[in-house]
């Protein structure tokens, strides 16, 4: 029988050992090596990802390397990717605990970390976008070109007084309050709280399609258990050795920039390190996302790690006639960002000069 490629990348979590304090061979040059991976992981990019030659060689180089994974075409896309970076795993805890200096430039237009609990303060700097403030103007249940629960979209409707000078003040000022207590509400009671978006003819349910997508990356089901269980039952069950934290962006991807939540929980463990973002909203494009982003050491390469990561999203758009159409654009916009992101941490990790 066949397994899905998250189903190997869940092996490569249990059977590689990350320990690092035993010995090391020598750092040798990247023609020195040889396409031989830790032998899971070598197993994954072979039979689950079906890496070429020359994508094994680009991954030793210290390249990155990215693949579309099969997925429903018409709702979900499926992407991973890989690179070796050159410094300590923990130096890749540490970064990704600093979130607001870990994600920013490039396409992250702004990135600040939620409070714990949740303040309204830290969405100070929330602005929506000329495009979103003329598509608000407009909105209404079941019509609207950014994604909103009703009672959102009822409140945006009666409360910003369109005609007056004031509106876009009052869009602004509106927004920030909904996404604060919509992030307080999560942080509060999980994924009960989670948004019914109504800005098509038919609701969608985010806390339904992400425990389907979840159910769609067994690594999560059959490796970390623990992890899983917290993902879907968050805020309780946190596993030994995890900790997490909110934050919110303003980031450009496809045609317009898009303001989401992700909820970030780091797991460490004697097997490795397990770092999952979860988008819990999002004002455009896609319904919920999960990466699962496994850090691999590889002595015979030195101190260094391969981050590997799987980003699985769901979206409306990708169906029917249109979708047919975009669904090209959408896949290319995914693989850009994802190349975009592990060389930009590639190079953050391995310029860090702490140790």
């Amino acid at each position: 029988m066949s397994r899905s490629p998250e189903t190997t990348l869940g092996a490569v979590v249990v059977v590689v050992s990350c320990a690092v304090g035993g010995a090391m061979l020598a750092q040798r040059p990247a023609s020195a090596f040889t396409s031989v991976f830790p032998a899971p992981l070598e197993a994954y990019f072979a039979t689950s990802v079906h890496l070429t030659d020359d994508d094994r060689g680009r991954l030793q180089s210290g390249a990155t390397v990215t693949r579309l994974l099969d997925s429903d075409p018409t709702h979900e896309v499926s992407v991973f990717g890989a690179v070796w970076v050159d410094a300590p795993p923990e130096r890749y805890v540490r970064a990704i605990t600093d979130i607001e200096r870990f994600e920013h430039g490039g396409h992250f237009l702004l990135t600040k970390k939620i409070s714990d609990p949740p303040r309204p303060e830290d969405f100070a700097a929330l602005q929506v976008s000329d495009r979103d403030f003329d598509d608000l103007r407009q909105c209404q249940v079941s019509h609207c070109a950014v994604k909103l629960g009703q009672n959102a979209l009822d409140r945006i409707q009666r409360q910003v007084h369109w005609a007056a000078p004031s509106a876009r003040a009052e869009v602004d000022a509106l927004m920030r309050q909904i996404v604060f207590e919509y992030a307080n509400a999560y942080h509060e009671g999980g994924n009960s709280e989670l948004a019914i978006y109504r800005d098509t003819s038919h609701p969608t349910f985010v806390a339904n399609e992400f425990e389907s997508m979840v159910g769609r990356m067994p690594e999560l089901t059959l490796h970390l258990p623990e992890v899983r269980q917290y993902l879907l039952d968050y805020p309780r069950a946190q596993p030994e050795g995890s900790r997490s934290f909110l934050y919110w962006q303003n980031v450009v991807f496809g045609l317009k920039p898009t303001i989401r939540i992700n909820h970030v929980v780091i797991n460490e463990s004697a097997q490795g390190t397990v770092v999952t973002s979860k988008m819990i909203y999002a004002t455009h494009y896609f319904w919920t996302a999960l990466e699962l982003r496994v850090l691999v050491s590889d002595p015979a390469r030195g101190r260094g790690f391969w981050l590997v990561t799987v980003n699985r999203s769901r979206s409306d758009g990708l169906s029917g006639f249109v979708g047919r159409l975009v669904r090209g654009t959408v896949h290319s916009e995914t693989l850009n960002a994802m190349e975009a992101t592990l060389r930009s941490t590639k190079q953050r990790i391995e310029g860090s000069q702490r140790p």
